[in-house]
């Protein structure tokens, strides 16, 4: 996930591998949130993890944007708890979270100098469901034509009336500049997808299962530079669910067209990239930076990143889901 990144990236690898936490715990605070940040007339998804004992709690959290980090500093107030998510800089105020347990959910604030937003948590449900025992034949949700089925969303930081540059091009979803994300109209709950790609140097997408789990998009990488390891981080490259679950082997990559085939059940995943496993049936903790929304119980849609430079190609979308 290469969006604009609204929290900065300090993530060590070994903080990506905090378990999760259980939600039998004397503590109201422990386990994994789904939240809803409301700022002004607009409202976006968040999460945060909680592990640890009092006072020796750790919290991870995603922001809007960006992958998952450890909170600067964590701290109780009495009932109330108080998550520096980013600490202040030169030039910007800290971003501090303050919550208070109610009724099994969280409330409260965040804020960031003089500004404050509404927050409010629900507990992440697990998802944890038995695999389907046979799927119906992929159908493709892009008919190599048109845009029928796909409709434009502007959920980036900055691109509230952005322009969509996304079209069809001899058989290819195309996307010809920083615009807005592309999304299917319909919305999807367990399901197998097939996706083709084609990405130019320099270039950045995503593809987001159920609009919360971003599977990473990049081109082949070039010189030295590995391609699992962007920044570092194996858990932000090609074969990840972007911060959340990095690849278990590095991912091959092929000269233009990339093929992803990614099997989604409840919150467990399994992602083949050009042919080979990078993640086998495991779990994604929470949503990642770029969700639509965190209501991870919901079905959701596929959609597509659209708002780095243009360049980005996609063709043979199909999908199949469990039969009933």
């Amino acid at each position: 996930m290469a969006m604009k990144h609204f929290f900065p990236i300090v993530l060590a690898f070994a903080a990506a591998l905090i378990p999760a936490a259980s939600q039998k715990t004397d503590s109201p605070f422990a386990g994994r949130w789904n939240m809803t940040v409301v700022a002004g007339d607009e409202t976006y998804p968040s999460w945060m993890e909680v592990t640890g004992a009092a006072p020796n709690l750790q919290v991870r959290v995603q922001g809007r944007t960006g992958n998952v980090n450890p909170a600067a500093a964590v701290s109780l107030d009495g009932s109330r708890l108080i998550v520096t998510v980013v600490a202040a800089g030169a030039d910007r105020p800290a971003l501090v979270w303050e919550l208070t347990p109610q009724g099994g959910k969280l409330t409260g604030v965040q804020k960031r100098g003089d500004a404050a937003a509404k927050l409010t948590g629900v507990r992440a449900p697990a998802l944890k469901r038995p695999a389907p025992k046979a799927w119906t034949d992929p159908e493709p949700l892009f008919n190599g034509k048109d845009l029928t089925g796909w409709e434009p969303v502007n959920n980036t930081p900055g691109t509230k009336t952005a322009a969509s540059y996304w079209t069809v091009e001899n058989g290819e979803l195309v996307n010809k500049g920083n615009g807005s994300n592309l999304r299917t109209t319909r919305t999807f709950d367990d399901f197998k997808l097939h996706v083709e790609y084609n990405c130019p140097p320099g270039e950045n997408s995503g593809i987001y299962l159920r609009g919360r789990y971003e599977a990473q998009v990049t081109p082949p990488p070039r010189g030295d530079r590995p391609p699992s390891r962007p920044m570092g981080n194996p858990y932000l490259g090609i074969g990840s669910i972007y911060g959340m679950v990095g690849p278990s082997s590095p991912p091959p990559f092929k000269p233009d067209w990339q093929t992803y085939d990614i099997t989604l059940v409840g919150r467990w995943v399994t992602v083949i990239f050009n042919g080979v496993t990078t993640i086998d049936n495991q779990e994604i903790p929470g949503i990642t930076g770029g969700a639509l929304d965190s209501n991870e119980g919901e079905p959701g849609p596929i959609y597509l990143q659209g708002d780095h430079h243009g360049g980005i190609r996609y063709r043979n979308i199909t999908i199949a889901l469990p039969k009933r």
